[in-house]
Order: C-alpha cells, then structure tokens, then sequence
C-alpha cells in the first residue's frame, strides 16, 4: 500500500528511468514490480539476461492475459507444451530438456510472487500546469489520471516543499484534495487538442495555488 492506503500509480515513464541492474523496474499486466532484488540475487547468472534487456520497460506481451502466466507453446520436437520465450530463458524458467543442473526449489517464479509489486500502472496520463500565485511560477507535470490531488501534491512537492500550504482551486473553485481531477471537473481535452491540431501546451488546465499565510501544513 502507499502512503494514502491505497497502491501507488506510476507513469511509463516514470517506469522508464529504473533501467539499470542495480535500479530495475518493469511493469506487466498494469501492474509495476521492483525487481532490483532479484537482480541482485542472481548477479551474474546468464538468466538474468533477458530481464535486463527489458528493464524499464512493460513486459505484459510476455504472459497470457487469461492465465497471468508467460505465454506457452507446443515444442515442435517433443510435442510438449513449454513456456515462449523467444528473447531467450530467464530466470526460473526451466530448460527444455531435464538437466541436473536445474533446481526447482526456488518457490514461486518471480512474475507470480507479490514481493516486487510496488503499484498500479496508470492507464492514462494527462499533464497540467500548477501556478504558485505567490511566487508566479509555474510547473507542467505529468499525472496519473487515477491519482487524487493529494497523491498530486506529493509529486509537486519537489517543486514546492511547503505545498501542503496553499489552497489548491481551478476555475476559482476549492479543489477536493480527495478526488481525482475528473471527479473535481478538471477534464482531459487532450485528445481534442489533437483532432483540432492545436498545441496541447496552450491550453493545459492551471490550477492555481493560493498561500494560506502559514506553514502550518508544510
């Protein structure tokens, strides 16, 4: 759970930036797993190739929907039904023929085993521009459109330590922190920017913050 007891959502991109061996995220089936651990684990098994290769990436054509297990297909030489792994083995995958090298003690496969899972892929993103009434400055930030304004503050606190100070309104309405832009009549026009062929960037919605005069909240 995150901080607001509830699974924290990420962006792709957010996703995107955890690519190397020692910081490796994926997301597969909307979901988004920490695998650093199992990197760590097996640091320098050949295995670990393949994961490596996808780190930062969505994985999710990997399994079959219906099943949430890597896809199968039906060995050509024995007949046999055996996990699809095109890009090459991977770790807790098992060979193709029996080998005495195989130990199958590990438990659950790692795609199966809950302990990587951090949170929810977002289905959609949206960007809006955030304007400190205060100090004029303004931010664009990417969102997930799942979050409430809460779980959006966190994310602007980076740009704004004392956030949690200042009144949060759009279109001069107070914003309910604990719903999400939609629920509060902040719609994603998005898509119509892009019929209408006009820069998205111009006309972003603003919420605009106004300073409570203490730092009470900060």
């Amino acid at each position: 759970m995150g901080k607001f007891g509830r699974p924290s959502f990420y962006t792709p991109n957010e996703v995107a930036i955890h690519n190397t061996l020692k910081d490796l995220w994926v997301s597969y089936l909307g979901k988004v797993y920490d695998l650093t651990p199992l990197a760590e684990e097996h640091a320098g098994n050949v295995l670990l190739k393949p994961v490596i290769a996808e780190a930062g990436k969505d994985i999710s054509h990997w399994f079959n929907k219906k099943t949430k297990d890597i896809r199968t297909h039906i060995d050509p030489e024995t007949g046999c039904e055996k996990y699809y792994t095109p890009h090459g083995r991977f770790i807790h995958i098992p060979p193709p023929y029996p080998r005495t090298d195989w130990a199958n003690d590990f438990g659950r496969p790692w795609w199966k085993d809950e302990k990587y899972y951090i949170g929810e892929l977002s289905q959609k993103t949206r960007f809006i521009r955030i304007l400190n009434t205060l100090t004029s400055q303004e931010q664009t930030i990417e969102v997930c459109s799942e979050e409430y304004l809460s779980e959006i503050l966190e994310r602007y606190l980076k740009y704004n330590a004392h956030a949690g100070s200042y009144t949060w309104k759009y279109d001069g309405k107070n914003l309910d922190m604990g719903m999400t832009l939609e629920e509060n009549e902040i719609f994603d026009e998005s898509e119509d920017f892009y019929v209408l062929s006009m820069q998205e960037e111009q006309w972003l919605p603003a919420i605009h913050l106004y300073f409570n005069d203490d730092l009470t909240e900060a």
